[in-house]
């Protein structure tokens, strides 16, 4: 076996996957640019325009990411989505929370700490962080499964001292 060729078979076998970085990470990364692209479009449409279009897009991109994520963990069940909760949106210790109940039909859980919500703040876009975070939740969970909804009535992000998800399949 001659692995010392870059394009054999056996050498392919060994090439290490593509990193990944975690959700909050890719928010940090993405943020200044985005905070950028934000003000200049308020600038010239309006505040409301500007985050009624900015929504509206997020959305959209949370409804490919929630059907990406069901296929990902092999499943669209709530066991899937505590998976998704744990290992992508909690992920570097993004999110601290307590899960009041979870069973195969609801999972309700209350976010008392948001580092997504700290990043904004710290990088003083915090103006934004409903917009391109929260807005993102309900989308994702409906596409993750077109059965399941999200109930929330407060988030950090909007000045409440917790985040609290109701998610039921209906």
């Amino acid at each position: 076996m001659n692995t010392d060729n870059p394009n054999s078979p056996e050498s392919k076998k060994t090439e290490q996957p593509a990193l990944e970085i975690s959700n909050l990470k890719r928010r940090e990364i993405q943020s200044p640019l985005i905070a950028c692209l934000m003000r200049g479009f308020i600038s010239e449409i309006g505040y409301e325009k500007a985050i009624e279009v900015a929504s509206a897009a997020i959305q959209k991109d949370a409804i490919i990411a929630g059907k990406i994520m069901a296929g990902k963990y092999g499943g669209n069940t709530m066991k899937e989505l505590v998976q998704v909760l744990r290992g992508v949106w909690a992920e570097e210790n993004a999110l601290e929370y307590t899960i009041l109940e979870e069973t195969s039909q609801r999972l309700s859980f209350d976010v008392t700490r948001c580092r997504y919500a700290e990043l904004y703040d710290k990088l003083g876009m915090q103006e934004f962080g409903y917009c391109l975070s929260c807005n993102r939740d309900a989308p994702l969970i409906n596409s993750f499964n077109p059965r399941m909804r999200l109930i929330r009535t407060q988030t950090i992000m909007q000045g409440a001292t917790t985040c609290d998800f109701r998610i039921i399949i209906e």
